[in-house]
């Protein structure tokens, strides 16, 4: 497989907040975007989850924590844990890593 330049992915959001652009049977990835001023609408996942802050800055509610994020940091999430993105400050752009791959423990 080759490199994957966050840059082309993001370029490929269009009008849609987020875009899985790897997926394997251990993890998947995704970029996610938020613009200034935006509501975060996710709710807990069934699976861990990693962000990487691509750009932008904001507030992340993590359980009964929040903590500023800005270009550069990482934040864990563990599975079934409310958590959002609120204060955006600026366009958010995050590459969230899953693992297992998103959606791949949800119950039906």
């Amino acid at each position: 497989m080759e490199p994957i330049q966050i840059g082309d992915v993001i370029e490929r959001l269009d009008d849609e907040p987020f875009i899985e652009f790897l997926r394997r049977d251990s993890m998947s990835l995704e970029v996610y975007r938020l613009e200034e001023g935006a509501t975060d609408p996710q709710d807990p996942h069934t699976e861990d989850e990693v962000y990487y802050i691509v750009s932008g800055s904001a507030r992340i509610q993590i359980g009964d924590d929040a903590h500023p994020v800005a270009e550069g940091d990482i934040v864990f999430v563990e599975r079934e844990v409310e958590h959002h993105f609120f204060d955006i400050e600026e366009e958010l752009v995050t590459l969230i890593f899953f693992a297992p791959p998103y959606g791949s423990l949800a119950e039906d």
